[in-house]
């Protein structure tokens, strides 16, 4: 097994301009780990994963695999396997005969051959379709056929590149659980590339979180979900996504208040430090939507409420989320997700408990994470 180092890593696309596509990243994914490349399109990840698997040129920076330097290493030789959205797979040959091609090309003994292809068979549940041609298979049988392909080759490191985009909402929901089931029981590294933060959520170890070819942050799901580096990272982890508002620091007497047009609220006083600095001066307030309306904010120590009118109610089942006409940074409605049972109707106003103590602050400039 092998973990992947990424430094000072820079690709550079030159054609009516010059376009940075992955700017200085620096990256180091243990041996083993599940690490997710998430973010809008766009953003690099892509790019960036094909450079490790050598399908795109470095303009500057080194990639290790293990412990070698695999810049000038052609892909064949880098001792990974990738996985794309297309399954890329021959319509002429069975499920056996895809599996099974690039161990004959590489003048595998066939006995070898055959115990690999059944091997990956069994742990992907499609011992079943090894005679069927890809035509006779769903999208998600398709899949799995690419997976044990990249499987049979045991290689250091498994590459995924949005590999359940073509597949409908139930199938990746499957998908991405065998995935992560798979992990488990190769203990392989594995990089995958989503734009799906759910998918990133779920499934990875650690979450690199990507815009404009720079990395955002890198962390865990929960502590990126808790303690998110900006207001892009804010907004991009988690459904919905964080309400972010604009407003201003009040001070009275020893108390710090966040104050906007549609609400007022006692900061902590573990916060002072940090907004004593923008008293009288724009600052940005986010919350997670299930910080507003919810059981957990009615029950804090010192509760304290915003008032607004609904616009929308989505019933989800489990809960409901309501659009408030208290408009955030970007001008949409503050989402607030409250238990599925609540009685409420569109156009009427609610004083809604919020738990400031899970709110942060941003900086308005740098837009980075303050509290």
């Amino acid at each position: 097994m092998a973990g992947v180092v990424l430094k000072d890593v820079c690709k550079v696309y030159d054609g009516g301009g010059t376009t940075l596509a992955v700017n200085h990243v620096n990256l180091t994914i243990k041996d083993r780990e599940f690490m997710v490349l998430v973010g809008p399109s766009g953003c690099g990840k892509s790019t960036t994963l094909r450079m490790i698997a050598g399908l795109e040129e470095i303009s500057s920076g080194t990639i290790s695999i293990g412990d070698r330097v695999v810049n000038n290493v052609p892909p064949k030789d880098r001792d990974i396997a990738m996985v794309f959205q297309n399954y890329a797979l021959y319509p002429h040959k069975t499920v056996y005969e895809n599996m099974a091609f690039g161990l004959r090309l590489r003048k595998f003994p066939k006995a070898d051959i055959d115990k690999r292809v059944r091997a990956a068979a069994e742990i992907l549940g499609i011992e079943s379709y090894l005679d069927r041609k890809p035509k006779a298979l769903s999208g998600g049988q398709r899949q799995r056929v690419a997976v044990g392909r990249a499987i049979v080759r045991k290689p250091e490191v498994f590459l995924f590149d949005e590999p359940l985009s073509n597949l409908d909402a139930k199938m990746r929901v499957q998908m991405r659980t065998e995935i992560s089931k798979l992990h488990t029981r190769l203990e392989t590294t594995m990089i995958y590339v989503t734009h799906d933060q759910i998918e990133a959520m779920t499934m990875g170890d650690r979450i690199c979180v990507m815009k404009d070819g720079l990395i955002q942050q890198v962390d865990t799901p929960l502590n990126i979900y808790d303690h998110p580096a900006n207001t892009f990272v804010a907004g991009f982890i988690g459904t919905p996504p964080m309400n972010i508002f604009r407003g201003t620091i009040a001070k009275e007497g020893e108390k710090l208040f966040f104050r906007n047009a549609n609400m007022s609220l006692e900061l902590p006083e573990t916060w002072t430090a940090a907004a004593e600095k923008f008293i009288e001066k724009d600052i940005l307030f986010g919350i997670r939507p299930e910080d507003i309306g919810s059981e957990r904010a009615e029950l804090a120590e010192k509760v304290q409420h915003i008032r607004a009118k609904i616009e929308v109610m989505e019933p989800m089942g489990a809960e409901t989320y309501l659009y408030l006409d208290a408009p955030t940074d970007n001008g949409v409605s503050c989402i607030a997700r409250v238990d599925a049972h609540k009685q409420a109707k569109v156009g009427e106003v609610l004083s809604l408990p919020i738990l400031v103590a899970n709110a942060h602050l941003f900086d308005p400039a740098s837009t980075n994470i303050l509290v």
